[in-house]
C-alpha cells in the first residue's frame, strides 16, 4: 500500500476524498494532523493554502500588505523539508495552486506577489479559464478552474512550461524535467470533474 505525504487543510479534505475514491489502496498521511515518517512515504502531494511565509520567499517584499494575512511558517517549513527529501529520493511529486509555488520556490525560482483576474468567485469551481498548452504536454486541458492571487514570476532551472493561461500569460502548469514525476498546477484539480482524473491517476501510477 503506497503511503502519501501531505499538508491538507480540512476544508480541502472532501475534494481530495473525491479525487483519490478510484484509488483506495493510496494511504494519506496528513502533517496538518499529526507526524509524518517521512522516510516511509512513496509520495508528496503539495496542496493549495495561504500565501508562502516570507522568512521562505527568495525574493525582497516591496509591499507586505498584499501577502495573505493567515499565512502558516509550520506549514511552510514541513511543506520546504518535505519537498527536499521527495526531490533527493527522487519520489513523484504532485502540486497544485500554492503546492506548485512552493516547488518553484524550492527550486530557486520567484513569485509574482499579487496579480489580478485569478480568483474572481465564478473561477472558483468552474472552469472558466482557457488555457494555451504546449504540444508536448503530459496532459492538455483546454479550460479549467483558478483561485489564487499569487503566480510564478521567475521559473526555476530544469523546470518547463506545460500550459499558459491564453489571456495573459500566467504560469497553469509546469513539469521539472529532471525528475521522475514532478507535475505542478496552478488550478485546482481536486475541485473539478472527470476531465481532472487523469492527472491524478498518473500521479498514483508512479507511486512505489
Amino acid at each position: 500500500m503506497p503511503n502519501l505525504a501531505t499538508w491538507m487543510r480540512p476544508k480541502d479534505k472532501p475534494f481530495f476524498r473525491r479525487s483519490f475514491v478510484a484509488h483506495p489502496q493510496v494511504q494519506i498521511w496528513n502533517a496538518a494532523e499529526g507526524t509524518v515518517p517521512i522516510e516511509e512515504m512513496h509520495g508528496l502531494l503539495l496542496t493549495g493554502g495561504p500565501d508562502i511565509a516570507p522568512q521562505f520567499l527568495r525574493q525582497e517584499i516591496p509591499d507586505p500588505s498584499v501577502l495573505d494575512k493567515d499565512i502558516e511558517p509550520a506549514r511552510d517549513e514541513w511543506e520546504f523539508a518535505a519537498t527536499k527529501e521527495a526531490l533527493a529520493r527522487e519520489l513523484p511529486i504532485f502540486a497544485i495552486c500554492k503546492g506548485l509555488q512552493v516547488l518553484n520556490v524550492a527550486l530557486g525560482g520567484t513569485l509574482r506577489l499579487d496579480i489580478p483576474g485569478h480568483d474572481r468567485p465564478e473561477m472558483k469551481d468552474e472552469d472558466v479559464q482557457p488555457l494555451r498548452t504546449d504540444r508536448a504536454a503530459s496532459h492538455r486541458l483546454e479550460r479549467v478552474n483558478s483561485s489564487h492571487h499569487q503566480a510564478i514570476d521567475r521559473l526555476a532551472d530544469g523546470c518547463e512550461v506545460e500550459a499558459w493561461c491564453a489571456t495573459d500569460d500566467i504560469i497553469e502548469q509546469m513539469r521539472l524535467t529532471s525528475h521522475p514525476f514532478a507535475l505542478a498546477v496552478q488550478y485546482h484539480p481536486e475541485r473539478g470533474g472527470n476531465a481532472y482524473m487523469p492527472l491524478f491517476a498518473d500521479f498514483v501510477g508512479r507511486l512505489k
